[in-house]
């Protein structure tokens, strides 16, 4: 009987093992060995160990995109952070329904394309958009405003795209919290920012960097975002790897690229990891 229970075991966890091994661990091993080859004349691959890639890769043009994709990361995290801490304290002081029916407004987008909705961004936000129509009609501007392809509607984007992968760990966080610790601070006299900053935000922690990590790491890699509202005012690690591939056809240094953007995105875990977070909280 033992013996069928460990059959039926592995007979069901085999398709992940080669799901994983198909889809993650073979790929990402070619694109490494594909990373120390040599660019074909004509584009391609060239069979040859080189490490030109990763030393081209600290060349200033390529080091000030990657700095400018973590600030733009960096940026977008603060502000889905500054956003989402509130609103999840707000709609934890309601009724469960309530509560229910916050959240599901938080997930339902998700349901749409994201090029749908961002498409919808490009209608609000251009010269002659609803924004600068609405502003004009109500004689706040004399003329439109540059708002679309600059780096303010990228970060706008990626935080309207990552704002519920902010929303969701925290909420799990908050929703851990035993309600009597809040009404004994109360009781003790404690005012609502003693409340926030001694209880709160301390036992919210996980909730935070798990968050932060769920919206920075992505921020890397959306380059469809920086396309779509930054055009070429706005180049992230993304859009240089998606370059590199479709139109250098560099396919060696695209590789080289995409292992260290894997690297950094590695490292980072790591030190989510080092400060006391759980990859559970992650989803890992």
């Amino acid at each position: 009987m033992l013996k069928k229970i460990n059959i039926f075991k592995w007979f069901t966890i085999l398709p992940v093992y080669l799901w994983m091994l198909l889809f993650i661990l073979i790929p990402n091993l070619y694109i490494f060995a594909m990373s120390f080859m040599k660019r074909g004349i004509y584009g391609g691959v060239e069979w040859g160990f080189s490490i030109k890639n990763y030393i081209g890769i600290f060349h200033g043009m390529y080091m000030s995109i990657f700095f400018q994709s973590m600030l733009l990361a960096f940026e977008t995290t603060v502000i889905c952070l500054l956003i989402a801490y509130p609103f999840t304290m707000f709609i934890m002081n309601k009724s469960k329904i309530f509560q229910t029916i916050a959240i599901a407004t938080v997930t339902i987008p998700f349901m749409i394309s994201s090029l749908v909705r961002l498409f919808a961004w490009i209608t609000l936000l251009r010269t002659n958009g609803v924004i600068n129509t609405l502003l004009l009609h109500l004689h706040l501007i004399h003329q439109p405003l540059s708002i679309l392809y600059t780096n303010g509607a990228v970060i706008l984007g990626m935080v309207y795209m990552l704002l519920p992968f902010m929303i969701l760990p925290i909420y799990t966080s908050m929703e851990k919290i035993d309600g009597g610790l809040i009404e004994a601070a109360k009781d003790l006299g404690a005012r609502d920012l003693n409340v926030i900053s001694n209880i709160l935000i301390p036992l919210t922690i996980p909730g935070i960097f798990a968050g932060s990590i769920l919206v920075f790491i992505p921020s890397l890699g959306y380059f469809f975002v920086s396309d779509m509202l930054g055009g070429s005012q706005t180049i992230l690690i993304g859009s240089l790897i998606r370059d590199e591939f479709l139109t250098a056809r560099n396919w060696p240094f695209g590789a080289a690229l995409s292992i260290f953007l894997i690297i950094l995105t590695l490292v980072v875990l790591r030190i989510y990891s080092k400060l006391g977070g759980k990859m559970d909280d992650l989803g890992v």
